[in-house]
């Protein structure tokens, strides 16, 4: 089958950008592009990341990047397995590099106790399924100080003692990405969601969260299908949270 020259999905490389997902979602609006297509920037003015939340990057010395998907095979109420397979990409991707790496609920990528990675993926619906997503990034790569006030970054290069290039470890996601992708279309959810469930920071015993009633101790039950996370108290009692709802207490 031959391709055509518009099916082949774009890398747009911008030198800066308020928001890579902000970029993506202009890009839709004016056009339609294929699956895969991909915008990075070295620069954000304005990074985003779950409610609200903002991204510090060094310009040139991370990878910020947006990558669109149509998943239109997927129910809006499995939608989390698409952050689920992109914060194990991740995870792999930077297990070739270092270990005690670990995915903080919903797709937060830490070592140790410091954050190394966040996402901010918004889906579009059609109906009852997902239209399009795009995933957008930050992993801090090379990036040796940090001066905002995020209580725990770190960068691949600050645990490892050495820089990276941030173009094998941009290829390195891809092909990991899109073989956990391959996974999601071959319906292998059950194995997926295992692999994630083990991947959890704090996922082997009891730890401190807070709610908005105040602090408690409390274990990892599970991670149900919609994203919402079951926290089990040391008296038995389950407590179920949706993103925002809980904060996990590092440390």
């Amino acid at each position: 089958m031959q391709m055509n020259k518009e099916d082949v999905p774009p890398i747009i490389r911008l030198d800066e950008t308020d928001s890579t997902n902000r970029y993506m979602q202009q890009l839709l609006a004016e056009r339609t592009l294929p699956e895969g297509s991909l915008v990075v920037a070295d620069f954000q003015t304005a990074g985003k990341g779950q409610v609200g939340n903002s991204w510090e990057a060094e310009r040139g010395a991370n990878l910020l990047f947006s990558l669109l998907l149509r998943p239109d095979f997927l129910p809006a109420n499995r939608q989390f397995l698409i952050s689920q397979i992109a914060s194990l990409s991740v995870k792999e991707t930077l297990e070739t590099y270092t270990d005690s790496i670990r995915v903080k609920w919903p797709n937060d990528v830490y070592w140790k106790d410091r954050k190394i990675c966040g996402m901010l993926i918004e889906n579009d619906l059609t109906g009852a399924y997902l239209h399009t997503s795009v995933i957008g990034i930050g992993l801090n790569v090379n990036q040796q100080c940090f001066r905002s006030d995020a209580p725990n970054p770190v960068s691949l290069a600050q645990i490892t003692g050495q820089p990276h290039d941030r173009e094998k470890v941009l290829q390195r996601f891809l092909r990991t990405f899109f073989a956990y992708y391959i996974r999601l279309l071959q319906e292998d959810e059950a194995a997926i969601r295992q692999t994630y469930r083990e991947a959890l920071y704090h996922g082997d015993g009891y730890y401190r969260y807070a709610d908005k009633a105040g602090t408690f101790e409390a274990s990892i039950e599970e991670v149900e299908p919609t994203g919402h996370i079951l926290l089990r108290l040391r008296d038995g009692e389950i407590r179920r949270y949706a993103f925002k709802e809980v904060t996990t207490l590092i440390g």
